[in-house]
């Protein structure tokens, strides 16, 4: 390893990411690091890391070299590997846009839960095709403290729990992980997002991201809240025919989400890198145990 190494840091709606250029997959990344850089008192701070490899150069991603050149391979912020990140997509396509590997317009990249289409437009937004929701079938309810709800479970690659309150202060600290019921529903954990309504097709959420706690916004989780939002509201488009824009406010800013009759989900929000730098890898190595 070098005696240093590049980073930058970037957000999507306030959710944050220290960003690895790492083309060639030459960097040892053991979960200790990546807890490490994403500490926000002794590293760099994070609610997770973007590793930025070219997919033929990852073992989990060569299947996918023909359709995307590039591999987000994302980490949690405690270092777990983790499906997808939809801000992280934005803020991924942005930094490969900013680096020269991509232009504007339509690009793909590779995750593990499958290859994305993005739309860098010339300026501003960034929109990112999320794929279909799956909707496993089963009663969830997940709590905090001595209140409890019932929960639509939505995968949209990575697994999350939708429930809707009256106030967003239910939620609790969201320090811990809120339990859920069954535990056979999650074997892996959960995305847990509670709702409230804002107004027509305009909802609020709090979220606590699997491995990362509270963040300040969870793409992934605002495309389940819209999908599980949509059924609740009798505006599922695959039976209505048209499709279904619902807005989401997170804590760190706004999104607006489509689904298409044919289940497809577009995620459209910005995404900023805000700085760059150079990790000490020395120190880096004394962080790791």
């Amino acid at each position: 390893m070098s005696t240093r190494i590049a980073f930058l840091k970037g957000h999507g709606t306030e959710n944050d990411f220290v960003i690895i250029p790492d083309p060639e997959n030459v960097i040892d990344l053991p979960p200790a690091a990546v807890a490490a850089l994403c500490d926000r008192r002794a590293g760099i701070g994070g609610d997770g890391l973007l590793h930025v490899v070219r997919s033929a150069a990852h073992p989990e991603a060569r299947a996918m070299a023909a359709e995307a050149e590039w591999f987000m391979d994302y980490r949690n912020g405690d270092g777990s590997v983790a499906e997808m990140c939809g801000n992280g997509v934005r803020v991924f396509a942005h930094y490969l846009q900013r680096a020269g590997h991509v232009a504007e317009d339509d690009i793909a990249v590779a995750t593990r839960g499958g290859v994305k289409t993005v739309h860098i437009a010339k300026e501003g937004d960034i929109t990112v095709g999320m794929g279909k929701a799956l909707l496993p079938e089963g009663d969830v309810t997940v709590s905090v403290g001595d209140r409890s709800w019932p929960a639509r479970n939505v995968n949209m690659g990575n697994p999350h729990a939708v429930a809707f309150v009256e106030d967003l202060d239910h939620a609790g600290d969201l320090y811990t992980a809120p339990p859920f019921s069954p535990a056979s529903a999650y074997p892996d954990g959960v995305n847990v997002e509670f709702v409230v309504d804002r107004g027509l097709r305009h909802v609020a959420l709090r979220v606590h991201e699997r491995g990362s706690g509270e963040t300040r916004s969870c793409g992934t989780g605002a495309c389940a809240v819209a999908v599980a939002t949509a059924r609740r509201d009798g505006a599922d488009p695959a039976v209505t025919g048209a499709p279904a824009t619902y807005t989401v406010d997170v804590p760190g800013g706004r999104l607006v989400i489509t689904e298409r009759p044919d289940g497809e989900i577009e995620m459209t929000g910005p995404a900023v890198i805000v700085a760059e730098g150079e990790i000490d890898a020395g120190w880096l190595e004394t962080a790791t145990p």
